[in-house]
């Protein structure tokens, strides 16, 4: 299971692997509240600052996302957790529900149903 939350949200029983997956750390969070920090899945910097969370941008930052993904052998650390049998929850700081973990959890779904890594 893939669960998506902010990173200031409670730690749940059945979070499992927590993991960061922006560029930058949040501020006023303690390392114990993340299992692994996986910066270099988050958007490139120029896509970050391009997208701004801007709900018009989405449909075109996750297709350029998408494409920044297809190359990133950190994607590959994401699904072996997966198909391990762990849950794992994406955690971001954005308020934005227009953000990187969801578009990674879209990413990552359907790249284990096409069954393609």
């Amino acid at each position: 299971m893939i669960k998506v939350k902010r990173i200031y949200e409670p730690v749940e029983g059945d979070d499992g692997v927590r993991i960061l997956v922006d560029r930058l750390w949040p501020r006023g969070v303690s390392k114990d509240k993340v299992d692994m920090w996986l910066r270099d899945v988050a958007p490139s910097d120029e896509l970050r600052r391009w997208f701004n969370h801007d709900p018009a941008k989405w449909d075109e930052f996750k297709r350029r996302y998408f494409e920044e993904l297809k190359n990133n052998p950190k994607v590959q650390v994401l699904l072996q957790l997966i198909k391990k049998g762990s849950n794992i929850t994406l955690l971001y700081a954005a308020k934005s529900p227009y953000n990187n973990a969801v578009a990674l959890r879209e990413y990552l779904e359907k790249l284990l149903t096409s069954g393609g890594d």
